[in-house]
């Protein structure tokens, strides 16, 4: 019987960040404690960049951009946002999309799956992704378990199980 394998990725879905987004600079433009402000939120190229003329409407910015991720489903673990900055009479926030496990993650989370993890489960780095395979999907599903109950510094969301 083939091995059962599943992979352990960080991916996030371009559209629904640009969705949350756009409600974001919706919400932003009609709430009256961002009246007269300048209070703004676009993409700069890859890039999302937040606008406002003080440091704390900008913080409030990222607050209601924060707050429509997490109601779409996307992990706050894949933002990262810089610190504010003052550029001329504006403060920005650069803030962008975290994707792919880099390979010094990928190797942290195989040792977790080799040290904690069922015996005979395999994990292999593949590019931005881990492939963890075994004769068991019990097993399988006890890893997933574990992984789900460990706090990592960036988002994973585990596909392809057959």
């Amino acid at each position: 019987m083939a091995d059962s394998s599943f992979d352990i990725v960080s991916k996030v879905e371009r559209q629904e960040v640009d969705n949350a987004l756009n409600q974001a600079a919706k919400e932003i433009s009609q709430r009256y404690d961002f009246k007269g402000v300048g209070a703004s939120i676009s993409w700069s190229g890859d890039k999302i960049l937040m606008e406002a003329n003080s440091e704390d409407r900008v913080k409030a910015v990222l607050d209601v951009f924060q707050s429509k991720l997490i109601k779409r489903g996307i992990s706050l673990k894949a933002l990262d946002a810089g610190e504010p900055q003052l550029s001329g009479k504006e403060y920005k926030i650069f803030a962008s999309i975290e994707e792919g496990i880099s390979q010094e993650n990928a190797k942290k989370v195989a040792k977790i799956i080799r040290d904690e993890g069922p015996k005979g489960v395999k994990a292999q780095v593949q590019g931005d992704e881990l492939r963890v395979s075994s004769k068991s999907r019990d097993d399988l599903q006890a890893v997933i378990a574990l992984l789900k109950g460990k706090d990592f510094d960036f988002a994973v969301q585990f596909v392809n199980y057959r």
